[in-house]
């Protein structure tokens, strides 16, 4: 039963995740979270492309990045901007805006593990105009 609340995680957020057109994102798990009411975490992992960047988006969640390879850099709105390699990780409130989101290297992909306390069901990113 896990494995199929899994599967179907994943393609509900590779539907959800527009502003990374050319990122790739796997869900890897997802599950209530007993003591939080209509609260659930999903992680992720997510590609992206040599020289690659999302547009400005919210995540409307806690959520941990952790990058597993590669250099990214990131920011959120009215912070500054870190450019973070592999065993490092970068934290975004429910209200920040995720303001800078891309691979720093223009020749090696980059991989992150992104992890996420959000509502139950609601998507785990929105564009942000």
């Amino acid at each position: 039963m896990q494995k199929i609340r899994i599967l179907a995680a994943s393609i509900l957020l590779s539907f959800s995740v527009p502003a990374f057109s050319q990122t790739t994102a796997e869900g890897l798990f997802q599950t209530d979270v007993a003591d939080a009411t209509n609260q659930e975490i999903v992680v992720l992992e997510v590609t992206y492309p040599p020289g690659h960047s999302s547009s400005s988006h919210r995540h409307n969640a806690h959520t941990v990045v952790y990058v597993l390879e590669g250099t990214m850099k990131m920011a959120v709105a009215g912070g500054e901007t870190l450019t973070l390699g592999p065993g490092e990780m970068f934290y975004e409130n429910p209200d920040d805006v995720h303001s800078v989101s891309m691979n720093a290297s223009d020749t090696e992909p980059a991989k992150i593990l992104v992890y996420f306390l959000k509502e139950k069901d609601a998507p785990a990113t929105e564009p942000v105009e």
